[in-house]
């Protein structure tokens, strides 16, 4: 299955045969209570522009276009709760949950999943860390989104260790040369930068995640040919992921741009594209 479907991800989890997930992916709206707004921009090098780069050249910023929408929700676990209980049933035996949200709401969202799926099948609560965009003289930055992992069955599931990519030491001196040269593996904090606004990855969508950091999840929690579902697919980086690496995929979201923009981003793979909407919505 490459699929990407324009819908509600409650009706298309809910159609999946049962168990015929090896893994899903969550990245839902975080309920941050306001309207949000994303811009998209482009520098170009001017000697009179409103900025200055890499040594000291200036650029001009030029708006692209801009997006918004409502991220408020009356009762956000409401939302989530027949959601996450519906990408429970179509998990495999053997299958991974990854739940993508930021600090403000992961407590609450710890307490529903460890009800859904039960506190022994919380694996790991994974920090991706970045260091990047503005800085607060009132707090720290927030500069990190957390990452649970829930398995459906704790005892039996999947994780590819020898797929796992590896990283420098922060401190090679301290460890075997041959240890240096072949790198660690990561830990349960994940230091990723975000998609660059003028990167050959960004796709212009607003929340778009960085590849490597769903590439690693499917590469670890999956095997090739399985499939992978995203019911809150936003820019398409997990079938992206999952396209690179062997894998199927289901890619759900209610907002025609992020369908075109994933369908667009795909095209080289050839995805089935479906409008699953109710007629006349």
């Amino acid at each position: 299955m490459k699929r990407i479907v324009l819908g509600d991800c409650l009706d298309v989890l809910t159609g999946l045969p049962e168990g015929s997930a090896r893994l899903v992916y969550l990245d839902p709206p975080f309920n941050t209570g306001r309207i949000q707004t994303r811009t998209r921009l482009r520098t170009v090098r001017d000697p009179a522009g409103d900025r200055s780069g890499f040594k000291g050249e200036r650029y001009r910023t030029q708006v692209l276009g801009s997006r918004a929408w409502n991220d408020a929700y009356e009762d956000y676990l409401g939302f989530l709760e027949p959601r996450l209980t519906a990408a429970r049933r179509a998990l495999a035996a053997d299958g991974s949950l990854f739940f993508h949200i930021d600090p403000r709401e992961a407590h609450y969202c710890k307490v529903l999943l460890d009800e859904l799926f039960g506190r022994a099948s919380f694996l790991n609560e994974i920090v991706w860390a970045y260091d990047y965009g503005a800085r607060s003289r009132r707090r720290w930055p927030a500069k990190h989104d957390v990452i649970f992992w829930y398995a459906r069955d704790p005892a039996h599931y999947v994780f590819r260790y020898d797929d796992i990519d590896r990283i420098p030491y922060l401190a090679p001196d301290l460890v075997s040369p041959e240890k240096a040269a072949r790198g660690k593996t990561p830990t349960d904090v994940w230091w990723q930068t975000i998609v660059s606004p003028t990167g050959k990855e960004k796709t212009g969508y607003p929340t778009q995640k960085p590849v490597r950091i769903l590439e690693r999840i499917v590469r670890v929690h999956s095997d090739p040919g399985d499939l992978v579902v995203d019911p809150f697919a936003g820019s398409g980086t997990t079938g992206e992921a999952a396209a690179r690496l062997g894998r199927d995929y289901l890619l759900v979201d209610e907002n025609p741009e992020a369908v075109r923009v994933m369908a667009e981003r795909l095209a080289w793979d050839g995805p089935e594209v479906v409008d699953d909407r109710t007629p006349g919505a």
